[in-house]
């Protein structure tokens, strides 16, 4: 099945999960298991999702490879960091 959500519809998925998350989990685990989990989940509910996916930097017609690294990325359209406090 093929959902056609706009960001904001998608972004209002992703605080869902995150905050069941939040109230479930606690904080204290990895960035690597939040991010494994919210994957997850997102993917659960039918939408398309990358992990770990890098985005190059064009700077003066040049190709950079690596200019940044999302944690995810929903439906080609909102990357998620993933940024613990401490």
């Amino acid at each position: 099945m093929k959902l056609n959500l706009i960001e904001n519809e998608i972004s209002a998925i992703i605080v869902d999960i995150s905050f069941y998350m939040h109230t479930t989990l606690g904080p204290g685990l990895l960035e690597s298991v939040y991010e494994k989990i919210l994957y997850f989940e997102i993917s659960k509910r039918g939408l398309f999702v990358e992990r770990q996916k890098s985005i190059p930097v064009v700077w003066s017609g040049i190709k950079m490879d690596l200019g940044f690294r999302s944690d995810l990325i929903v439906e080609n359209k909102v990357i998620i960091k993933i940024n613990l406090l401490k």
